[in-house]
């Protein structure tokens, strides 16, 4: 999480409180109405895109930096194993964040805008799907990332937050948190969020169609 010179609706809150159990409600409070926002024929259209990839075995790539890298990693293994524990189908997964001797070579001999592209030209097949987590949307390795996707044939997806960067415009599928910038913490609350929703109903309406 960074911190941002801007005045955020986190640093309201804080003002606003008379300790951490009143700032823990008012927190609480801003991300109900967060949640209450969500567009969620959005959300639909992303289970559909995870479903497909599923159906024709395709892979789904997720992509991310600082905590947007564990939500990346969290999101795969829900996708590739928690899916299966619940009853239902397979989904092939891999978190492009967990590779670290990789990443170091890459972001060490190359430079760090090319630690996920690098990864995508060895394991990258058209239509198989990138999942982009950047509460920035700006982020220029995850840029770089999606451009290659989208040159390659992968059908793209993207996680976003503040006002949504570029990666709200480039990406084929967005979910986005509108919030100010800055706001790194709620924005990737809603991201875990996102990804325990989406593939817990995957999962059973996997297990149902079985």
């Amino acid at each position: 999480m960074h911190n941002a010179h801007a005045m955020n609706t986190l640093d309201r809150i804080f003002r606003e409180s008379a300790g951490l159990a009143d700032y823990a409600r008012r927190y609480a409070d801003y991300l109900s109405t967060l949640l209450a926002q969500l567009d969620c024929d959005a959300i639909d259209r992303v289970g559909a895109v995870f479903d497909t990839a599923r159906r024709e075995g395709r892979t789904i790539f997720l992509i991310g930096n600082g905590g947007s890298a564990a939500t990346a990693s969290h999101v795969a293994n829900d996708l590739g194993l928690g899916t299966r524990l619940l009853g239902g189908c397979r989904y092939r997964t891999v978190s492009l964040t967990d590779n670290v001797a990789f990443m170091s070579a890459a972001g060490n001999d190359l430079g760090y805008d090319s630690i996920f592209v690098e990864q995508l030209k060895t394991l990258l097949e058209p239509r198989d799907v990138v999942v982009a987590i950047s509460a920035s949307g700006n982020s220029p390795n995850v840029l770089r990332a999606i451009e290659y996707a989208h040159e390659h044939g992968a059908v793209t997806i993207g996680l976003t937050g503040f006002d949504g960067g570029r990666l709200r415009e480039m990406a084929h599928h967005a979910i986005h948190i509108q919030t100010a910038k800055g706001e790194y913490a709620p924005v990737e609350d809603l991201h875990l969020i996102l990804g325990h929703l989406i593939t817990s109903f995957l999962a059973r309406a996997a297990g149902a169609a079985v």
